[in-house]
């Protein structure tokens, strides 16, 4: 199957001269877009522009710069930050299409944003990822959840946490639609962040409208 890190990993060869391998700050599962990805290699740098010039035109490099000794994309990332689109109209838009999750029918706002007030600190989120994982530790701790209005037919799911686990923020998403729709109560949702099983929580959403946004790090590692 075709992956990002792979298609980068095989530019990079090609422009270097030599295999390298990437670490990303942050997995994506397929059909998730990333518009703030940050990757790490080995060896010198290679050129932003030399590199896009190989790569498919829906891949691009914004940036290729040298990084302090020792940087790991990965590891050292503070906190990274995800949104997910909805677009909440009876007719879809097909520019959207594949940006966004459609919601014909509409949300209950205030339901939404009351379930991600609850999302503040540290929770257990085993609800929230595959009951079959390779994560040992389940407690994530949330510094950003809030729903933004982002023009008259979208809305976008903000979170911003130390790390995430596998379908977090999708079956986040999707639980919080369960209540938007009235099928659950925000208490229920609160319920689900002391370490629920997975079958208590809602249906995942579809990737398509989950973006991974930006990766934050600390000055020495920026500079």
């Amino acid at each position: 199957m075709r992956t990002v890190q792979a298609v980068v990993e095989s530019a990079l060869e090609t422009t270097r001269r030599e295999t390298s391998r990437l670490t990303v700050a942050g997995r994506t599962d397929a059909g998730v877009h990333a518009r703030g990805q940050v990757a790490s290699h080995d060896g010198e740098a290679a050129s932003a522009d030399a590199l896009n010039s190989l790569l498919p035109p829906d891949i691009r490099v914004l940036a290729s710069q040298a990084a302090p000794v020792g940087f790991d994309a990965r590891r050292d990332a503070l906190s990274r930050t995800y949104r997910y689109r909805i677009y909440s109209r009876a007719v879809m838009s097909p520019f959207e299409r594949r940006h966004a999750l459609h919601a014909p029918r509409e949300l209950d706002f205030g339901l939404l944003d009351a379930c991600a007030g609850t999302l503040f600190g540290t929770h257990d989120f085993t609800a929230f990822t595959p009951t079959e994982t390779d994560h040992v530790r389940f407690e994530r701790d949330v510094f950003r959840a809030e729903w933004v209005r982002e023009s008259e037919h979208v809305l976008a799911f903000w979170i911003e946490a130390d790390t995430f686990m596998r379908h977090m923020v999708r079956v986040l998403v999707g639980s919080m639609l369960a209540v938007a729709r009235g099928r659950f109560d925000v208490g229920w949702f609160a319920g689900l962040l002391d370490g629920a099983p997975r079958s208590e929580a809602a249906e995942t959403a579809p990737p398509h409208g989950l973006y991974l946004e930006r990766v934050k790090y600390p000055p020495q590692a920026s500079r």
